[in-house]
């Protein structure tokens, strides 16, 4: 009876030279991962990223895409490899030499604190390390905030380099979208038609409490006026495997990165990146509940009463609904306001919580914020905006607007939107709000701070950040279920798998680590202790 799973955030971010638009974003990207490798803050940056579990066009709905039909986006195990063999390390190196700017640029780089720092087409992304709660990936998720802001600040001081400005949105207002993408391990029991069912409307309807905010209707913004969230106007179908286009509500990636006998690994595509912590945190904190109460229940039949006539079209108006009173056909002929089916998803978790008995600290602190803010949003949105993202913009913007008398059209609205998520502080809208007060922070500066460095202690992320920490030279590579070693005077490199990601914990590992100095004689402890 708890909010807690394994559960993750991986953001791309949007990218630009500050003195030159038009240069390439894929340079640019890796660049900025090669800079924060090059000062050594990325103690992975020798190792590659392991492909050998990937499976990016496995659907959980029971096939597998041909390869040939796939688009280029979704050959996820291969990209990097060929960024890498663009750049000449060669993808057969058993270890390639850590970077320097001289030496050419990395594209993939695996951090200290469990998280992975690559390249992902035109964007750099920042792959969070497993948590087990949505405060703690709200904290790794403002590590990976900082991360990118030191690494464009770290190239901008190496001569001939760039200054680059990095935006964390998901748009960039001329008909391009790119992801923040969550991830929260689930139990394999449950059908996959009932993830469908028992999702599709809470996720079309999260918007008016996890939503970031956008200026411009429509892909490429071409229609004036300001919407919810940054996504609704990029998704076209209901279910589907793809992430860049024909993108769903309910994206069907079967690729667990884990014991797939018992997990699934739920990959949703259709959230904004968020800067407001309570807006993180409730998009991860309540997704988590509606997953748990999948599991425990099956489908509800006042939530199965939800579904929704038009999926699509519901979630372009649940976006462009600023008054939150858009009627929305329903499949039975009713309709319902996105705040009623949020409120009917929200009073079902809070019933089967209360059934079970007393929730944790956190679980219990996401539900009553939930219905707080439902009830607010109904009776006096304007008292949300410390919480909820897209209202936070909207006081800004509308500010500007009356202040000096401007329609929806005007540029300097865009632009307003643009500097809301930039990253330096210096410029950024949002980080004036947090340092004013204007908004709640949930965490603190210094957890943060520990953050980049060190990874989360309650998942398998401990092992595979303590081992890049200590062992740099000796990991030969790394994925989210295995750590590869290559380890002088051994023939063969040493596969250490870990398919239960609540194992390789800092209490399962945590004395091992401390007690071997080298990975030579932490493998054979640990081959000891596994006969």
């Amino acid at each position: 009876m708890s909010v807690r799973r394994i559960m993750g955030i991986e953001t791309e971010y949007g990218i630009l030279a500050v003195h030159d638009p038009a240069a390439n974003p894929m340079l640019l990207s890796a660049q900025v991962v090669t800079a924060y490798a090059a000062e050594g803050l990325a103690g992975g940056a020798r190792a590659r990223w392991d492909y050998s579990d990937e499976d990016p066009l496995c659907d959980a709905r029971g096939w597998r895409l041909d390869r040939g039909a796939a688009h280029p986006s979704q050959l996820t195990d291969e990209w990097e490899q060929e960024l890498a063999e663009a750049d000449g390390w060669g993808i057969t190196q058993r270890r390639r030499p850590a970077p320097t700017p001289e030496q050419g640029t990395v594209s993939n780089v695996i951090l200290p604190n469990g998280a992975r720092f690559y390249v992902d087409h035109a964007h750099p992304e920042y792959s969070g390390p497993e948590v087990t709660n949505p405060r703690d990936a709200v904290v790794w998720d403002r590590a990976g905030d900082e991360i990118l802001l030191r690494s464009s600040r770290l190239l901008a001081q190496i001569p001939g380099m760039p200054e680059v400005a990095l935006y964390k949105n998901n748009t960039d207002g001329k008909g391009s979208s790119y992801g923040t993408h969550e991830n929260y391990l689930m139990s394999r029991d449950v059908p996959f038609g009932d993830v469908v069912a028992m999702l599709t409307s809470f996720l079309v309807t999260r918007p008016v409490i996890t939503g970031a905010g956008r200026v411009g209707l429509g892909q490429r913004g071409e229609r004036p006026g300001f919407q919810l969230t940054q996504r609704a106007d990029f998704l076209e179908a209901e279910v589907g495997l793809e992430t860049t286009l024909r993108r769903p509500i309910v994206n069907t990636r079967d690729e667990p990165h884990a014991d797939s006998e018992r997990f699934r690994r739920l990959h949703v595509i259709v959230g904004d990146a968020n800067l407001l912590e309570v807006s993180a945190y409730l998009k991860l904190g309540t997704t988590s509940l509606v997953l748990w109460l999948l599991e425990q229940v099956g489908v509800p039949v006042d939530i199965a009463s939800l579904a929704l006539a038009d999926p699509v079209r519901a979630a372009h108006q649940v976006s462009h609904d600023l008054d939150l009173s858009q009627p929305l056909d329903l499949a039975d002929g009713r309709t319902m306001t996105a705040l009623q089916i949020q409120r009917v998803y929200a009073e079902t978790v809070a019933a089967a919580l209360e059934q079970q008995g007393q929730p944790d600290e956190i679980t219990a602190d996401v539900v009553r914020r939930w219905l707080d803010l439902l009830d607010r949003l109904a009776t006096d949105p304007a008292s949300c905006a410390r919480e909820v993202e897209w209202l936070a913009k909207l006081r800004v913007l509308e500010g500007m607007r009356r202040r000096d008398g401007i329609d929806w059209d005007h540029p300097r609205l865009a632009a307003l939107d643009l500097q809301w998520s930039d990253l330096r502080p210096e410029r950024s809208v949002y980080r004036r709000l947090a340092a004013a007060g204007a908004v709640e922070l949930l965490v603190t500066e210094e957890e943060v701070e520990h953050a980049i460095a060190h990874a989360p202690t309650d998942t398998r992320a401990y092992f595979r950040g303590e081992c890049i920490r200590r062992f740099p030279d000796e990991v030969s590579s790394a994925s989210w279920d295995a750590v590869v070693f290559d380890v002088a005077g051994e023939r063969n490199l040493q596969r250490v798998p870990m398919p239960d990601p609540y194992r390789g914990t800092a209490e399962h590992v945590g004395e091992l680590l401390r007690t071997h100095a080298d990975a030579g004689s932490l493998l054979s402890a640990l081959a000891g202790s596994a006969t």
